[in-house]
């Protein structure tokens, strides 16, 4: 009750930044404002809601299909919270803080694509190009409020549990744009579903959602893969407690999985990218040391654990057992393969033009 009076008081600063955004579109809408579009397959990966709906796992599902075409793929991202500015192309020399936690997840998870992170996409296409020309096809990471880059196709993705339609723009909800901007999207993803999602609620999930005829929709799943240790010879052998730490945009989704598996679960979390100080690292040890049961472990998300490994007080902890858990999105095999072809004959259909 006392959340939606707050959300009522806060509406008409939401009201009036639709308004502004609303003009701004419009603005794009009738070339007011130019856009710029690259002679390359170009797909983005957005949504309107700020963090949370699981962009990485669905980029990295996007690599492993473009790859196999085969195609030589390039990642475009904005580096969220990096301690840099400007254009970077990932190498050795990187790390989380240079480049943002989840472009250096992809560039360590997948060594045969090329990263970079800009600001401004296009400045960043070109810039892209001349470091790795042999690029075929570029994913944008998060460039779907970014209008000056008009994608070639745009795929937008919104959570089962918090769909956009049923949300209202800060400081009254969570979207950073208004429903109505989904209209943009060629392809809509309802992610974080239920794997036992029924026909009957998709159905009215797509009901609410009201999709434009020319736009597919998806629904995908979390699946999460096995424990991964920090110290190769360790091993998740029935161990009873653990401490949890993340530091994403919907923690919850986490814990509770925790949870499933462990008899008592410790837990930690931090704001989305979160970069972890020598406060985070005393209490994470202080915690862990307070867990009584004899076989305990540390699980982090994948986002973090590059950033808490390379954190300069990590030595303070790591000789712990420390482990992260990797996700992966998943779709029922008859959406999977819809999904893939229509991925497919886009980049088909609009090979890079050199």
């Amino acid at each position: 009750m006392t959340l939606k009076i707050i959300q009522l008081a806060l509406l008409p600063i939401s009201l009036l930044y639709q308004g502004i955004l609303r003009l701004r579109n419009h603005l794009y809408d009738i070339d007011f404002f130019g856009t710029s579009e690259f002679e390359i397959p170009t797909i983005n990966v957005g949504n309107l809601a700020f963090g949370g709906t699981g962009k990485t796992p669905h980029i990295e599902f996007l690599i492993e299909v473009l790859s196999k075409a085969p195609l030589k793929v390039a990642v475009l991202s904005r580096g969220f919270k990096r301690k840099t500015s400007g254009y970077i192309f990932a190498d050795k020399t990187c790390n989380p803080f240079t480049i943002g936690d989840e472009p250096y997840q992809l560039y360590c998870k997948f060594p045969d694509i090329s990263v970079a992170v800009s600001e401004n996409r296009v400045l960043g296409i070109p810039n892209l190009l001349m470091d790795a020309p042999e690029t075929d096809i570029i994913l944008l990471d998060d460039a779907y409020q970014h209008r000056a880059l008009k994608p070639g196709l745009n795929i937008l993705l919104t959570e089962q549990d918090k769909l956009y339609c049923n949300d209202y723009l800060v400081p009254s909800g969570y979207l950073r744009e208004y429903a109505d901007a989904a209209k943009r999207a060629d392809i809509i993803i309802i992610s974080k579903c239920d794997p036992k999602l029924s026909e009957s609620n998709k159905t009215e999930i797509i009901n609410q959602l009201k999709p434009l005829p020319s736009q597919k929709l998806f629904f995908s799943s979390i699946v999460y893969g096995n424990l991964i240790p920090f110290h190769q010879d360790q091993k998740e052998t029935s161990a009873t407690a653990v401490l949890g730490i993340c530091g994403i945009a919907r923690p919850a989704i986490f814990e509770n999985h925790l949870k499933c598996y462990y008899h008592e679960v410790s837990f930690l979390d931090y704001p989305d990218h979160h970069i972890f100080k020598q406060k985070d690292i005393e209490k994470i040890k202080q915690v862990f040391d307070e867990i009584r049961a004899e076989k305990k472990l540390i699980i982090c998300t994948e986002k973090d654990y590059q950033k808490l490994i390379q954190c300069e007080y990590f030595n303070q902890i790591e000789k712990l057992p420390i482990f992260y858990l990797p996700i992966k999105i998943a779709f029922s095999a008859k959406e999977e393969l819809a999904f893939t072809n229509t991925i497919l004959e886009y980049v088909k259909g609009n090979p890079r033009k050199y």
